[in-house]
């Protein structure tokens, strides 16, 4: 049966009308993750000269082993932000006699192929066969290796465990997220306890005691079945649609939008369904998970502006960053109702322009407390807002309008990985890569200030010549309009 499910995601696959451009991105993403192993594997090689450079009063060994837990902690926090969840379009295979846990097995396995788990062997087993084996033996060696599987698998399912938990409920990526922070900043920053003796309290006994790299794989196996147990629960056709109708009041004048007239309407309705349906509300709980990012920049005093720049675009511009890009997708049940209605494109795009000024505004005036660690603080956060607001929503909406991937808002948020493709991928650069590429130079040249103001005033221009990005965005989408239209059609 595994066999047939690998099958049909083949076929499915390419048989998708995006398989040209889904290939050429593959390619590319291939080259990018062998060159990112590659240093990897260069930095486990090197690992003893790096070690003895940053503990130069302590043994080689102990240091590896007080590393470990701050690696895995880091690990954990990353797999929160950036591992997909694995899916399998298991709807058609509902009625038919196929066991639910053979169906959940097989998802489960496959959470397995992660890039996440391929990081420890190239990072850290260079290290332990060319140190650990030669100085305390084969067995010591490979019980490192058995305990680093163990707490990889560990973490794999428990990232996916807490993802899957906050596509109900997104508070609990949010919470996970903030004290998983809170652990490495009350080491780093405040110096309560340290992470690296605790790391070594365990990791250093397996030097004399080989048999307890045995429960970091209990742990893994734990995580394991409780991640099996959460999917059996779920794969039920109620479970993966929206089966309970809610009841809310009819009430689509907001006073404050209702200044905007037609505008201000298709912004209300917007926010309605931002908050009605757990897909797009989970974008919002992400961009207040990236409220605490101020607490891993700034805390750090050896991070300098350019750091400071990144925090505040995202700590300002998640939400458009995560919600925009679907500008489409979110309406892909009625776009076909969107091409014939008499509401003017320009106004649903000042609609979503309207709506991620507020949210940008409302972000900014949250980061206001870290005026605690400088007044430049806050200058980073406005001006990053106004660069948000003015250039990074129109980055957004440009690439939105070549996202031909529906939305089903009728599903539940679990398992629900919709939407996502390659050109998500490709809008993550000129995202983050614009603002340096304007600020760097005056950077490298002492002039940090000057970047700063410069992307002030770009950010303003592109505020104050909205209506022309606009008119643009309105012309390449009548282009294309047929073909996203086309695209959501094919489920």
């Amino acid at each position: 049966m595994v066999s047939t499910f690998i099958r049909h995601e083949l076929k499915a696959f390419w048989r998708s009308k995006n398989t040209g451009k889904s290939i050429a991105v593959r390619v590319v993403m291939l080259f990018l993750i062998a060159y990112l192993f590659g240093c990897v594997l260069l930095a486990g090689i090197g690992m003893d000269k790096m070690l003895e450079f940053a503990f130069p009063n302590e043994d080689l060994v102990k240091s590896f082993c007080g590393i470990l837990l701050i690696y895995f902690l880091a690990d954990l926090l990353m797999r929160l932000q950036l591992q997909e969840l694995p899916t399998l379009r298991v709807q058609p295979y509902l009625h038919l006699p196929i066991k639910r846990n053979i169906q959940v097995r097989y998802l489960s396995v496959t959470a397995v192929l992660s890039m996440f788990n391929l990081w420890p062997f190239l990072l850290f087993f260079p290290f332990i066969f060319k140190i650990i084996a030669t100085d305390s033996g084969l067995l010591v060696a490979l019980a490192f290796v058995v305990a680093i599987v163990g707490v990889s698998v560990f973490n794999n399912y428990l990232a996916l465990y807490l993802k899957r938990k906050s596509n109900l409920n997104g508070w609990i990526f949010l919470i996970a997220a903030a004290v998983l922070i809170l652990i490495i900043t009350a080491d780093f920053a405040w110096h309560l306890y340290s992470l690296h003796n605790i790391s070594y309290a365990f990791f250093g006994r397996l030097l004399t005691a080989p048999a307890l790299s045995l429960i970091p794989v209990i742990l893994g196996i734990v995580m394991y079945y409780f991640n099996f147990l959460y999917l059996k629960q779920n794969l039920y056709l109620e479970k993966l649609t929206a089966h309970k109708a809610r009841q809310y009041k009819s009430n689509t004048e907001i006073p404050f939008l209702a200044n905007f007239g037609t505008i201000g309407d298709l912004a209300a309705n917007e926010i309605k369904l931002v908050l009605r349906n757990k897909r797009s509300r989970s974008s919002l709980i992400i961009g207040l998970f990236f409220m605490f990012y101020g607490l891993i920049f700034y805390t750090n005093k050896s991070l300098g502006q350019g750091w400071f720049l990144f925090a505040g675009m995202y700590m300002t511009g998640a939400f458009i960053m995560n919600y925009g890009q679907f500008m489409f997708g979110w309406q892909a049940s009625h776009f076909d109702g969107i091409l014939v209605s008499k509401t003017s494109f320009s106004d649903f795009v000042k609609a979503k322009y309207l709506l991620f000024t507020l949210v940008s505004i409302i972000a900014f005036l949250l980061t206001t407390p870290y005026v605690y660690f400088g007044w430049h603080i806050l200058l980073v956060h406005f001006v990053m807002c106004v660069w948000n607001i003015g250039v990074t929503t129109t980055i957004v909406l440009f690439f939105a309008n070549r996202n031909y991937k529906r939305i089903d808002l009728s599903k539940s948020a679990t398992m629900n990985w919709e939407g996502v493709g390659a050109t998500q991928l490709l809008l993550t650069f000129p995202l983050i890569l614009t603002p340096y590429i304007i600020y760097a130079p005056f950077a490298v040249f002492k002039h940090p200030d000057i970047g700063l103001l410069l992307l002030a005033i770009i950010g303003l221009i592109a505020i104050l010549t909205r209506n022309y990005w606009i008119k643009q965005l309105e012309v390449d989408y009548y282009s294309k309009r047929y073909q996203i239209a086309e695209g959501f059609r094919n489920k």
